[in-house]
């Protein structure tokens, strides 16, 4: 199908299932505690069979592929990813920062810090950033991905996505020009999405920056972005992070 990146919804080695019902809403619920730690128990480490087959699928396709898990950690696991560049090296790993601690991810430890890496392609090298679901809630994240250099920032999903979750994507996009690749669950969820980060053309005019959307049925979906575009479009405008004023922010 010609695609250089591959991008996963979040979790996937488990499908983001909940260890009981209702648990998203009352994950402390009593008579449940088995269940939690069967949950937990799911975790995977790094050096995983499931991870290095996602890495020998890398370098024998020659494509890029950010997989997602549980991952283990030392008290409580991590909802985490592994971005892998076409040679099958792992050249980030990413866990959730803000996970959702309202919920059943409050078993989960949150990540410390946002990455951008240099993801070699087919095409180059592209810097690539991840946010995973809620992080995208924070304007901090993607602009912390877009001050450490991100063109492309790529996020894991799980969550039904309507018209205020779908024009925060493009916020993000338009206001650090970066591109922007969500990839979601079906169902309830779907509507994975691609935006370039292009909000004007040459001369001036408005163009979409919504390169993709699916529907919520189980898809691939293919979408081009021309980064060199992108990186000419990123030094002639004024958002981003050109023209900031950090020392007047609390």
């Amino acid at each position: 199908m010609g695609a250089d990146i591959v991008v996963f919804p979040e979790m996937w080695n488990i499908g983001y299932m909940p260890p009981f019902e209702y648990a998203w809403d009352y994950p402390d619920e009593k008579g449940h505690e088995k269940e939690i730690e069967h949950w937990k128990s799911l975790a995977i480490d790094n050096n995983s069979q499931y991870i290095k087959e996602f890495c020998k699928c890398a370098k024998e396709f020659g494509i890029a592929i950010l997989i997602t898990y549980l991952k283990k950690g030392k008290d409580k696991p991590f909802n985490s990813s592994a971005l892998i560049d076409i040679n099958g090296k792992i050249v980030q790993n990413y866990s959730k920062v803000h996970t959702c601690d309202f919920s059943m991810e409050k078993h989960c430890q949150s990540g410390d810090g946002f990455f951008a890496s240099d993801l070699q392609t087919q095409k180059g090298i592209v810097k690539t950033g991840v946010m995973i679901c809620f992080d995208r809630e924070f304007p901090e994240s993607a602009r912390t991905l877009a001050l450490k250099g991100a063109e492309l920032i790529l996020v894991p999903n799980s969550c039904p996505i309507d018209e205020n979750r779908r024009s925060q994507l493009r916020s993000r996009a338009f206001e650090n020009m970066t591109a922007i690749a969500m990839a979601n669950y079906t169902d309830d969820n779907g509507h994975s999405m691609i935006f370039d980060g292009i909000a004007y053309t040459k001369d001036g005019k408005y163009r979409d920056m919504k390169v993709l959307e699916l529907d919520n049925s189980e898809q691939i979906g293919i979408a081009e972005i021309d980064f060199d575009e992108l990186r000419n479009y990123r030094n002639s405008e004024v958002w981003g992070t050109k023209y900031r004023k950090p020392n007047t922010y609390v």
